[in-house]
């Protein structure tokens, strides 16, 4: 029973994701195989064989898997599956390992596991339903399994320490159905969000764009934290879409989570709630937000948030 995780990468260095996908395969109890598909990507396959608990990093080059495009990735991980005799697929639950898990679990004609929380045993899994209000357990009968890991369920493996040997193999033809035509990068000098240990959110209560950066950015520059918001204040236009926190944004789990005028909807609950210490600061007692909080501060967060930044 040998599994094999598919590397997130940028051809030069190894996703915090793919760390904690490994330890999920660990978990599993057999080899543990990385498949690192990209182009001139010797750094990141570098990176890969010093991650500890891998048998194997398998290598694969050709210039069709630069970006990662998911037909292509698709195609190659289904040659190498069918090819290496693996019980287990395992993908990190990503944007990227969303796109190509589906479509490696639909030409494999297998069911596949989606946020997978949690490992019992080779055929057995917990997941999130219901915005993560309860939890199921899932038997798979399929020879082979395909799941996607919800990072926030498994500590990373360590990034150093590890001896992998590095098995190159050939790259699967391009399959023609897409292509590249360029990519629009975010540049932030703060943590990435889903990476961050520390993250500021704000509510609809900041009322405005500016309120919002007024109020939290000095916050988040005395703690060193990611800035995040609620699925009210992307809506209203408050703060960037990719820094929306929830079931339709982005699942976190830091070891600080700060929310300042987030009632705590059951979607934005979905989407931090696995935090290792909730701060809420709300001037509504009633406010649901309180209910996962470990620490909770009835307050106007206009007054609260800028005497909490005085005082760090």
């Amino acid at each position: 029973m040998t599994t094999i995780v598919i590397a997130e990468h940028d051809n030069a260095s190894i996703k915090g994701a793919t760390l904690n996908t490994v330890s999920a395969a660990l978990a599993l109890g057999g080899p543990v195989h990385l498949l690192v598909a990209g182009h001139n990507a010797g750094a990141a396959v570098a990176a890969a064989t010093q991650i500890t608990g891998l048998a194997k990093v398998l290598h694969v080059d050709a210039a069709q898997l630069a970006e990662g495009l998911a037909e292509n990735m698709a195609a190659q991980v289904l040659a190498i599956v069918q090819s290496g005799g693996y019980s287990h697929v395992l993908f990190p639950a990503t944007a990227s390992g969303k796109n190509v898990a589906p479509r490696v679990a639909a030409l494999l004609d297998v069911a596949q596991l989606s946020d997978v929380t949690r490992v019992i045993s080779a055929d057995t899994f917990e997941r999130p339903i219901y915005a993560g209000n309860a939890i199921a357990t899932v038997q798979s009968s399929d020879a082979i399994k395909v799941l996607t890991i919800r990072t926030t369920g498994f500590d990373a493996a360590a990034a150093i320490g590890g001896s992998a040997s590095v098995e190159v193999l050939t790259g699967v033809a391009d399959s023609g159905k897409s292509s590249f035509n360029g990519r629009e990068v975010t540049k932030n000098d703060r943590p990435e969000l889903t990476a961050a240990k520390i993250i500021v959110s704000g509510g609809r209560a900041l009322g405005s764009s500016e309120k919002f950066m007024a109020v939290l950015t000095p916050l988040a520059d005395k703690l060193n934290a990611a800035l995040g918001a609620s699925r009210a204040a992307v809506d209203a236009g408050y703060a960037p879409n990719d820094w929306q926190v929830g079931q339709t944004g982005k699942i976190v789990a830091p070891q600080l989570y700060i929310a300042c005028g987030i009632s705590g909807a059951i979607q934005h609950l979905a989407g931090m709630k696995d935090s290792k210490v909730i701060v809420a600061i709300n001037k509504d007692a009633e406010a649901p937000i309180f209910s996962v909080a470990d620490y909770g501060l009835e307050a106007d967060l206009f007054a609260a948030v800028p005497e909490l930044v005085n005082s760090l």
